[in-house]
């Protein structure tokens, strides 16, 4: 793997490590559940507001595992071009 993209993925694993990145995925992970209540929502277009609101919080929650699936693709693509 390049070494640039390595560090980006280091980077990374020093951040979901830290207590304040579980702190913050666990407070969008709350807000989640309040923004997700259907009792709620008022209209259409805040219906759709709230979709965008979710999909972006579900983007960071995800965050982690996302980071971890691109970094095992990118070290089996490198392992394959050792090969």
């Amino acid at each position: 793997m390049e070494p640039n993209l390595e560090n980006y993925y280091n980077l990374y694993d020093d951040l979901f490590l830290t207590d304040g990145w579980k702190q913050f995925v666990a407070d969008f992970t709350k807000n989640a559940n309040v923004i997700n209540s259907v009792e709620a929502t008022t209209d259409n277009d805040d219906l759709r507001f709230r979709k965008g609101q979710l999909n972006i919080i579900a983007s960071i929650i995800h965050l982690e595992e996302m980071i971890k699936q691109s970094r095992e693709a990118a070290e089996a693509e490198g392992n394959a071009e050792d090969i």
